[in-house]
This record gives structure tokens, C-alpha cells and sequence, in this order.
């Protein structure tokens, strides 16, 4: 359970980023259509744990969160991509996300793909919006190729190969805990490197601070798992049991139910551990952190 403390900083910063999302994508010269594209999935809601991420390190670091917004709106930008693409038929052929209809059974396949493809390349251009007195060009050009391997072949898009490439075999856990810690893990770590550059993090604290992100990525998708059996799908706002149908390897399969609970908590465990090591004001991201292990079931 979050605290009021939590609410209070997640309401104000998600109402922050909304409003930026919003006139982000409006100040575009594109056709409407795309753009209309782009903010039906961006606007359909969800924790944003990712940008929370980002504004609750910024903290940790006794800095404004709004130090980064751009970097915040970027992350969400590609992440909402992500979903997209992930939602079409050739993908996992989701009809529902975050209750609403998936953007390809709104907008047609091609201009999903297109939204995407947008998204992501926008999300660059946005990071290269933080302002100067925020952030030096050497730093911004550092968030920009940290961004771009957690997306790319190296972060989230070959984890979601591996995971394409898993569908229908009994993977180990070192083979689904690589899947994860790419497809999922590294955007995640990401939010939580980018609040520590923009913070002005020191080498001890930028590596636990990785490290947290690490284990936190880990305990959010045993996590999923786990809701993906045991979830309400009316709280979820997608259907439930979407992973058996793909044939898809999970924590609860591979390691039983209580495995995956056993393991989620040693998951949060670590990476508490790892920022207690910081030095930092660390209570919002320690709470951060519990949300990831009560989500909506």
C-alpha cells in the first residue's frame, strides 16, 4: 500500500507529466490522424512508474522533480510505443489495454505501426527539449545513448525478440530472467539512471542506484506474472491468462506460485538493500518499490 506522502507525490507529478504529454504531442506539425493516434494510447492512463521513477530519484537527490520532465515524458513516450506494437496481431494480438480497445482496433494496423514508429522517434527530439539550465549538452547527449540501448537491440527490443523466440518452449530461468531483465528491466533502470544523471549522482551512488533498478525490474515482471494468473482483469485493464495462451514461460510455472512469491520478495529485498547503500533521501523510491509488489490484482 502506498502512503499519503506517495499518493500526493505520484498525483502531483502524473498530472505534471499529463499536461506535458498533452502539449508535446499537440505542438506537433503532423496529420491529425497520427497525432490523434499517438495520444489515445499515451492518455490511457496507468501507475507511470516509469516517470515516477524519474521524479522520485530527482528527489532522493534533494533536486526539483520537474529537472526532469523531458527525460520523464521521453521514457513514457517509449514505453507507451512499446505497448502498442506489442498489442498488434503479429505480436500478442491484444484486443484490450488498460481497459480501453488496443490503438490498431481504433486506428487500423498501419497507422498503429506509425504511432509507434512516432513515439519512439519523438521521444529523442524530447530529451533534447531539457533545458540548458537543467541539464549540459554532455549530459543530455548521455541520457540520449543510455535511452537508446535500454530501448533498442541490446535493452527492451531483444528482450522482446527472446521472448517471441520463447513462445512454446519450457525456457530455464536464467533464459526467462534474460528475457525480463531486457524486455522489461532496462527501461525501468533507465528512468532510474536518468534521475541520478540529471541529480548529479556520484560513481558509488550511480551503481547502486542500477543495481536497485536492477532487482526492481525483476520483481516487477515476477510480478506480472503472478497478476497475469491471479489478476482481476476489470483492475488490470487487460485480459487475464494472456501468457498460457501465448505459451509463454513464467515465473509461476517454472518456480509454482509460491516460488514466484518467495522470489518477488527477495527481488524487492535486494534492491532495498542496494539504496540504503546511497546515502540519499530514499523513502519515496523505497515506497516506489512496494507499489511494484502490491499492484491491483
Amino acid at each position: 500500500m502506498t502512503t499519503k506522502v506517495l499518493d500526493a507525490f505520484a498525483q502531483e507529478h502524473k498530472k505534471l507529466l499529463e499536461l506535458e504529454l498533452r502539449t508535446l504531442v499537440e505542438k506537433l506539425n503532423a496529420p491529425s490522424i497520427i497525432k490523434e493516434a499517438m495520444y489515445y494510447s499515451l492518455e490511457a492512463g496507468g501507475k507511470r512508474i516509469r516517470p515516477l521513477l524519474v521524479f522520485a530519484t530527482l528527489s532522493a537527490f534533494e533536486k526539483d522533480p520537474k529537472i526532469g520532465l523531458m527525460a520523464a515524458a521521453a521514457i513514457e513516450m517509449i514505453h507507451t510505443y512499446s505497448l502498442i506494437h506489442d498489442d498488434l496481431p503479429s505480436m500478442d494480438n491484444d484486443d484490450l489495454r488498460r481497459g480501453k480497445p488496443t490503438n490498431h482496433k481504433v486506428f487500423g494496423e498501419a497507422v498503429a505501426i506509425l504511432a509507434g514508429d512516432a513515439l519512439l522517434t519523438y521521444s529523442f527530439e524530447v530529451i533534447g527539449q531539457t533545458p540548458n539550465e537543467f541539464a549540459s549538452c554532455e549530459t543530455k547527449l548521455q541520457l540520449v545513448m543510455e535511452m537508446a540501448k535500454a530501448a533498442g537491440s541490446e535493452g527492451m527490443v531483444g528482450g522482446q525478440v527472446a521472448d517471441m523466440e520463447g513462445e512454446g518452449k519450457t525456457l530455464t530461468i536464467e533464459e526467462l530472467e534474460y528475457i525480463h531483465i531486457h524486455k522489461t528491466g532496462k527501461l525501468l533502470k533507465f528512468s532510474v539512471i536518468a534521475g541520478a544523471l540529471l541529480g548529479g549522482a556520484n560513481q558509488t551512488q550511480l551503481e547502486n542506484l542500477s543495481a536497485f533498478a536492477h532487482h526492481l525490474g525483476l520483481a516487477f515482471q515476477i510480478q506480472d506474472d503472478i497478476l497475469d494468473l491471479e489478476g482481476n482483469q476489470e483492475l488490470l485493464g487487460k485480459p487475464v491468462g494472456s501468457d498460457s495462451s501465448n505459451e509463454k514461460s513464467t515465473y509461476p510455472q517454472l518456480l509454482s506460485m509460491e516460488g514466484a512469491k518467495k522470489a518477488l520478495r527477495q527481488q524487492l529485498d535486494l534492491s532495498k538493500q542496494h539504496l540504503e547503500k546511497t546515502g540519499l533521501n530514499i523513502q519515496l523510491l523505497k515506497e516506489i518499490a512496494d507499489l511494484i509488489a502490491s499492484r491491483d490484482h
